[in-house]
C-alpha cells in the first residue's frame, strides 16, 4: 500500500534532472562573457605576479631568515662563584 501512494505523490510532483534543465537551456543562444573571454590570463597573470613579487620579497629586501645557529653559537663558560 505504501508503494503505489510514494509513487504516486513522486510522479505528481515537477523535478527537473541536470540534463533536462541543460537540454532546455541549449536552445538559447550562447554568447561568452567577460570571464570566459579573459578569465584565465587574469588568473595566469596574477599567479605570475604573486610569483614574482613572493621571489622578490625572499631574495632582495634583507629579510633574516633565522636560519639554524649549529656551528655558529659557542657555549658560554660558567661563572661559579
Amino acid at each position: 500500500m505504501m508503494f503505489p501512494l510514494a509513487r504516486n505523490i513522486l510522479r505528481s510532483v515537477k523535478i527537473r534532472s541536470f540534463q533536462q534543465i541543460r537540454a532546455r537551456q541549449s536552445h538559447k543562444k550562447y554568447s561568452p562573457d567577460f570571464h570566459d573571454k579573459y578569465g584565465d590570463t587574469i588568473l595566469a597573470s596574477g599567479s605570475i605576479f604573486c610569483v614574482v613579487a613572493w621571489l622578490f620579497t625572499a631574495t632582495q629586501i634583507g629579510i633574516v631568515w633565522n636560519l639554524s645557529p649549529v656551528g655558529r653559537v659557542t657555549p658560554k663558560e660558567w661563572n661559579d662563584k
